[in-house]
């Protein structure tokens, strides 16, 4: 059966894998999960963003992507500029872990297994800044997972929807709410792949989890 190369199984991880990712676990004081409608200021927000970020590292950025919710005009979201930032190599920190913490963010994640992830917060405006190395998958999918949704206006609005729903049900954790939405997330991922004219891919449905199956 054929595989889309960006497919990833329907694993979400566990409550306690997301604490044992966390660098101050202390540091990160619950607050309501918000989502909010679509405001144009985000894209301005966003380049606020790399614009430090770029001042920050220089030609130690390799790329920067404008990802998740608030860089698809018109799309329902938490008020946070998701950006992937890919430098040489994550694991070395002291290359440019030190410059960015200058720059105000602070690492708050930590998650080797998974492509050398780490993710840091940064505020006005409030961003998630999550960073990879040049081989890693995740960037790719979230810029697929961004292009689908700026021009399938039925998955934007069931995404949207989605989020909305979630959101209402009183979660203080951003990501135990991304958690909750993440079979969603699979659903569009499935969608994509199966449209991608560049390979083949049998649908994969979820077995088990949220939402409908």
């Amino acid at each position: 059966m054929p595989t889309h190369p960006l497919w990833n199984p329907y694993d979400p991880p566990s409550a306690e894998e997301i604490l044992a990712a966390r660098v101050h676990p202390a540091a990160a004081a619950p607050a309501p999960v918000e989502v909010v409608p679509p405001d144009p200021a985000w894209a301005d927000w966003y380049t606020v963003v790399r614009t430090r970020i770029v001042d920050a590292l220089g030609d130690r950025v390799l790329a920067v992507e404008h990802v998740g919710s608030t860089a698809v005009p018109g799309l329902w979201a938490k008020p946070v500029i998701d950006v992937d930032l890919t430098v040489a190599d994550p694991a070395d920190e002291a290359a440019w872990l030190p410059d960015l913490e200058r720059a105000g963010f602070k690492l708050r994640v930590r998650e080797p297994d998974w492509e050398q992830h780490r993710m840091l917060r940064g505020a006005r405006p409030a961003t998630n800044l999550h960073v990879f190395g040049p081989g890693a998958r995740e960037p790719r999918r979230h810029v697929l997972f961004r292009d689908w949704l700026l021009t399938h206006a039925e998955d934007r609005e069931r995404y949207a929807t989605i989020k909305r729903q979630v959101a209402g049900q009183g979660f203080s954790d951003a990501m135990l709410y991304n958690n909750a939405k993440a079979w969603v997330v699979y659903d569009i991922y499935e969608n994509i792949f199966v449209a991608d004219p560049d390979h083949d891919h049998d649908p994969h449905p979820r077995s088990g989890g949220a939402g409908p199956q």
